[in-house]
């Protein structure tokens, strides 16, 4: 079985921020970068190739003419774009490793890994590490904002166009996605959530049973019946206190170990497909920290051990 180490990583970076009402997600995929995460990989061993990006409009050049869904062109556009080149990555045979923007982002992510595995007749699992449901849909949001409503749309549920990126939904079966560090949610999305089928492990979760346990049951649940699986980290799922630079800051969170220990066990599962962290923002953070913490946690998942 070929395994992420054999692979060549290529880093494929997304400055969008369209999702979200405060600006400076753009910019995380920079702040990465400038903490050296390319080279951080490569100390490890990993082949990195030319990083490369998705370019993105910004909010001031263009106008949101759908309040229930806004800048829904746009981030379509951007999300499609993201699943064809994650898609092409995949069948080259390499893995791809996105940098956000904000979480509207996933849809194209996990589009691009679900269709090429779609091509084998081979189902994925999802993590959606996370404070926030992002179940969310346009007319139930309560902003409108599109970086609170991708997982729904992975799930076959709200727009047409956003669910059927790269003409299939829904992109992961309910019973394959593990939602883990929810604390913050909104009085409808609760209600979808509970109906969706997924399995959400809520911050009482992990503080009654542990990140170890919930770790466990989590890669049981996204590896039961796939080939293996996708993780999307919202940095937001750990506490203000480890990464105070995010703009959805909600208290309570996962801690920096704990976050670690997740990641770990994601190495030592052997089955990540694909891999992105968004909803980072540099202007919010304090001397760059949060992307200094965000890249250790990268390179947990990669597979760095304490001994």
């Amino acid at each position: 079985m070929t395994t992420t180490t054999d692979k060549t990583i290529r880093i494929i970076g997304v400055p969008l921020d369209l999702g979200a009402s405060r600006r400076g997600t753009d910019v995380g995929p920079s702040a990465l970068r400038i903490a050296g995460l390319g080279k951080a990989l490569r100390r490890m061993g990993y082949e990195v190739a030319l990083e490369e990006d998705i370019p993105a409009p910004a909010m001031e050049t263009r106008r949101s003419e759908d309040l229930k869904a806004r800048y829904k062109p746009q981030i379509l556009d951007v999300c499609t774009r993201l699943a064809e080149r994650v898609k092409a990555v995949l069948d080259e045979g390499d893995f791809p490793l996105v940098l956000g923007g904000d979480h509207s982002i996933a849809m194209g992510t996990v589009a691009g890994t679900a269709a090429h595995c779609r091509d084998r007749q081979q189902p994925i699992g999802l993590i959606w590490f996370d404070a926030h449901g992002d179940m969310n849909v346009p007319g139930v949001s309560p902003s409108g904002n599109i970086h609170g409503m991708p997982l729904a749309h992975l799930l076959g549920k709200g727009d047409d166009d956003l669910k059927n990126i790269l003409d299939f939904s829904p992109k992961v079966k309910p019973e394959n996605v593990a939602l883990i560090g929810v604390r913050a949610i909104d009085r409808h999305e609760r209600e979808i959530i509970r109906e969706s089928g997924i399995h959400a492990f809520t911050m009482r979760e992990i503080d009654e049973h542990g990140m170890a346990a919930v770790a466990r049951r989590a890669l049981e649940i996204v590896n039961e019946g796939t080939t293996g699986f996708h993780v999307s980290f919202d940095v937001d799922g750990c506490d203000p206190t480890v990464i105070p630079g995010s703009g959805t800051l909600v208290p309570g969170g996962v801690s920096f170990r704990e976050a670690h220990l997740l990641m770990e066990y994601v190495a030592d599962d052997g089955k990540l497909l694909s891999l992105e962290i968004v909803e980072l923002n540099p202007f919010l953070d304090e001397r760059n920290i949060s992307a200094q913490r965000t890249l250790e946690l990268i390179l947990s998942a990669m597979g760095k051990s304490i001994l």
